[in-house]
């Protein structure tokens, strides 16, 4: 086999150790972000348990976050709203504009009712335009979906007071007996048309990527744990920072290869350099008399 050209081995090198450096970079911020996400779990499991009772029901345990957003302690006026962080539990939860506007305000109850023990996701109600009208969420109890309105802070239910589905509600007559009695409900407000993931904010593909994802994989927004990835910044900063350590890690792989069955010069084994420190730190010296 004929020696690889100088210059090639020379860009090979180039490549390796951008990607070492890259690997690492990527390691740090994983790191990071692992301590990130598992401190915004610590805060608000915390804070859910000072608002849910322990050993409550799960529509208690809604109820009881449903009642902390009606009328829970002061909080805090923002100057400016739009430069709060709104997708940080810890400002959603803490700033009475943010409580105030449907998606935050889904936010704050998600992310309480997750670490409540609840199974939880957002839910966008759609216009026939595809933009969304209104945000709510979906909370599994029983085996059913039901719908909660931490914007309004209710539970939809029918005239019975039974929970209702998002199914369930697009039936106008159950629609008008579970938002009859809301004042100012806006009739557009309907689950005719919904979704949980808002692709039409997606610059220039937004528009058709819905539609071809539905004709491809008709439950594609059903299948994935979308809510807690859009709406919390430190679980998307862990999920992309994972992705990245991975395609770098991956990477470094197949450039391994390449180094040692076609190129075939010397790189720095890792893995062998970590084996021999070991064995000379646990080995027991000799000692010479």
């Amino acid at each position: 086999m004929t020696s690889p050209s100088p210059k090639r081995v020379a860009m090979f090198r180039v490549i390796w150790r951008t990607v070492n450096t890259l690997l690492i970079v990527s390691l740090l911020f994983l790191g990071y972000s692992v301590a990130w996400e598992y401190s915004v779990r610590r805060y608000l499991k915390g804070f859910s348990d000072a608002v849910v009772p322990s050993g409550a029901t799960p529509e208690e345990k809604i109820d009881a976050i449903l009642s902390w957003m009606r009328s829970g302690p002061p909080r805090t006026v923002a100057v400016d709203p739009a430069n709060l962080a709104n997708r940080n539990p810890e400002v959603t939860l803490n700033y009475r504009q943010l409580l105030g506007v449907c998606g935050t305000a889904t936010n704050a109850f998600l992310n309480l009712s997750r670490s409540s023990g609840l199974t939880a996701r957002r839910l966008l109600l759609l216009s026939p335009q595809h933009f969304a009208n209104h945000v709510v969420a979906e909370v599994l109890i029983d085996g059913r979906w039901i719908i909660v309105d931490p914007t309004f802070r209710l539970i939809l239910r029918d005239a019975r007071g039974h929970t209702l589905t998002r199914q369930e509600l697009r039936d106008p007559d159950v629609f008008n007996q579970a938002t009859g009695h809301i004042p100012s409900y806006p009739s557009f407000y309907n689950y005719l048309l919904v979704g949980h993931v808002h692709v039409a904010r997606l610059p220039i593909i937004g528009f058709g990527l819905r539609t071809a994802l539905q004709r491809i994989y008709p439950t594609w927004d059903e299948s994935a744990e979308w809510s807690l990835l859009l709406e919390r910044e430190s679980f998307f900063f862990f999920f992309a920072s994972a992705f990245v350590f991975a395609f770098f890690f991956i990477l470094r792989l197949l450039l391994a290869w390449y180094a040692d069955h076609r190129l075939r010069v010397p790189r720095f084994h890792l893995r062998h350099h970590i084996a021999r420190a070991g064995a000379t730190f646990f080995s027991t010296p000799e000692i010479e008399e």
